[in-house]
């Protein structure tokens, strides 16, 4: 269990998450019903179905959390092709062709008898609260789904007045400078991935992986005026990320010497393997965003 994208909200560190098990389990994940589209809730992190399983899992400051849900697959051409057929019906019986109001109507009948049948699909996104930075990392890199999960956590805490991560700097002129030889924080060093646009009217996007982030190729885009948008870091041998100027850390992996601390201890007992993860990973978060929020000038909320 690594997280692979982080879309991170800052949030005051007055709030307060005594209890926050049993608001969790209030508003646990309950299943779709015959009508509805999707479903969402809280789901322990660690999968248990049991009336006991814990719905977070904390480790000093660093708390876990899952929503889960389920959604009715009902696809838009099935619907069409559905539709079109009433449609015909319709004509074929009325000797006329229905009005705006009657096509809603039928498609609403449609969909009303299709929902119960379609398949469900189970959904997860997984967060990790750090109480030490007030921050909140979601596993994924939509900022609609990292809002969604954040929606969930208010729901569940009454108040959560969490806002996307600000920084007081220009990111994306921060990012270009590193890309062009500025010095980077310590411990910080560049990947083999970039993405560069044009900020003028043509707005072309130049993608560069898997090479070596030096050289004439890089010189021209940048002598040209592109600006970096994505950047591929790495922070010592522990992680590999790559940081966008919109502050969302894609990519984001545990490196071998960070990962070798899991190979050298026996653990035959699946939780415990998942703790052990993601103490890891808490860790290492810890000392990425350590490394970040002075250079970005990260701000607070509250």
């Amino acid at each position: 269990m690594f997280f692979r994208n982080l879309t991170l909200f800052r949030f005051p560190a007055a709030i307060s998450f005594t209890d926050i098990d049993e608001r969790l389990r209030e508003t646990a994940l309950k299943p779709v019903g015959p009508l509805e589209l999707s479903s969402r809730g809280f789901i322990p992190p660690f999968g248990q179905l049991d009336d006991e399983a814990a719905f977070l899992h904390q480790i000093e400051r660093s708390i876990w959390l899952a929503v889960g849900g389920e959604d009715r697959l009902l696809p838009s051409a099935v619907v069409n092709d559905q539709l079109q057929k009433k449609i015909a019906e319709f004509e074929t019986r009325n000797g006329r062709k229905p009005g705006g109001k009657m096509r809603r109507q039928l498609k609403d009948e449609l969909v009303t008898d299709l929902l119960p049948r379609a398949f469900v699909r189970p959904v997860r996104t997984d967060a990790l609260v750090d109480l030490k930075h007030h921050v909140i990392a979601i596993d994924t890199s939509s900022k609609k789904s990292a809002e969604a999960v954040v929606s969930q956590v208010r729901e569940a805490l009454g108040s959560f007045p969490a806002l996307p991560l600000n920084a007081e700097v220009a990111t994306g002129t921060l990012l270009t400078g590193w890309l062009a030889g500025e010095a980077l924080p310590a411990g910080l060093s560049l990947g083999e991935e970039c993405e560069l646009r044009d900020p003028g009217d043509s707005g072309a996007v130049v993608k560069l992986q898997g090479m070596e982030l030096s050289g004439e190729e890089i010189e021209t885009h940048l002598e040209s005026g592109k600006q970096v948008t994505r950047l591929a870091l790495q922070l010592d041998d522990h992680v590999s990320f790559v940081l966008g100027d919109d502050l969302v850390i894609r990519k984001f992996k545990l490196l071998d010497g960070a990962v070798e601390q899991l190979e050298s201890s026996d653990r035959d007992d699946v939780r415990a393997e998942l703790d052990a993860r993601f103490a890891l990973m808490a860790a290492e978060f810890d000392r990425l965003f350590t490394v970040l929020e002075p250079v970005l000038k990260l701000s607070k909320v509250g």
